[in-house]
């Protein structure tokens, strides 16, 4: 094909949406909405995964000891813990160290409620903080590290204490919000599909005495197809760079408004930059692919060639 002839075919498709202003209008409407919901969808699920890797990378074991264990079985009990394959970092906490960070925590609202305790009177458990290589193995490390009581006279772990409840919980969620999403898209898709489909046919009705003209002439069938199928990748442009631009615009208010409360809170948003070029780039080839599909089963319905 020669730069003039696709240059042909491109104008013939822009005059088509010109021709059917309504029916564009319906068809770039329908795919706008669609790739919006499917945008905020993709913008939520890359910001739950996002946080669900923040709390991953947070979650720790706290192994809390006997009051009366002795430094050679915290000795013993670290180099066990630390030669077992699923962990990556064994922190000890000595009873002193962990009552300074509980009063670094709680400022001076706690220092009436902490003074005194102290030396011996100190209450708090020496312990070990725990990280293992991958989040969703927490639960059989804590199980090993437990393990250790059995066949002791008196158990040398009082507790084990991490958070898996919560990255079960997100990661459901994470999974729920996935599968809805896709499910709501695909019919949207349909329905923009259906809608372009119309539009072609449309179309093909309007100019059948030309398109049988063109073919007395000795016309191929790719070239009375190509202009139709330009017709439907600026559909799908124009109905998927509306929502990019939407979508864009607000996740970058999001961010200024929100930042700054949740740094607070250890939570951040997936980076701007991070979102724009995967969920931009996505969703315009989602728009083009639709706009090229929809137009690809209007020809082979009812264009007889």
């Amino acid at each position: 094909m020669t730069i003039r002839t696709f240059g042909r075919h491109l104008r013939e498709g822009g005059k088509n949406i010109i021709r059917n202003g309504w029916m564009t209008f319906a068809s770039v409407s329908s795919i706008a909405i669609s790739l919006f919901i499917l945008g905020v969808f993709l913008l939520l699920t890359l910001n739950v995964n996002h946080l669900t890797e923040q709390v991953e990378q947070q979650i720790e074991i706290k192994v809390f000891l006997d009051l009366d264990i002795t430094q050679e079985s915290i000795a013993e009990i670290q180099n066990y813990i630390e030669s077992m394959d699923r962990i990556q970092s064994v922190t000890f906490i000595s009873k002193e160290e962990g009552l300074a960070i509980l009063r670094e925590r709680m400022g001076e609202s706690g220092e009436a409620f902490l003074e005194g305790l102290d030396g011996e009177n100190n209450p708090l458990n020496d312990s070990f903080t725990v990280e293992v290589h991958e989040a969703h193995e927490v639960g059989q490390a804590a199980e090993e590290i437990l393990a250790l009581n059995q066949g002791q006279e008196v158990a040398p772990i009082v507790k084990v204490d991490y958070g898996q409840e919560s990255v079960d919980l997100l990661l459901k969620i994470t999974s729920v919000i996935r599968n809805v999403g896709l499910v709501l898209v695909a019919c949207l898709a349909l329905t923009a599909m259906f809608l372009i489909s119309n539009t072609i046919k449309l179309t093909i009705l309007a100019r059948n005495r030309e398109i049988k003209i063109m073919k007395l002439v000795g016309a191929t069938n790719g070239f009375i197809r190509w202009p139709f199928f330009i017709e439907g990748a600026l559909l799908g442009f124009f109905g998927s760079f509306i929502p990019i631009a939407i979508l864009i615009y607000g996740y970058w208010q999001l961010l200024n408004v929100f930042s700054v409360d949740l740094a607070i809170l250890s939570i951040e948003f997936k980076p701007f930059l991070e979102v724009v070029y995967p969920v931009g780039g996505l969703l315009l080839a989602i728009g083009m692919l639709i706009g090229i599909w929809g137009s690809v089963i209007s020809v082979r319905k009812y264009l007889n060639v």
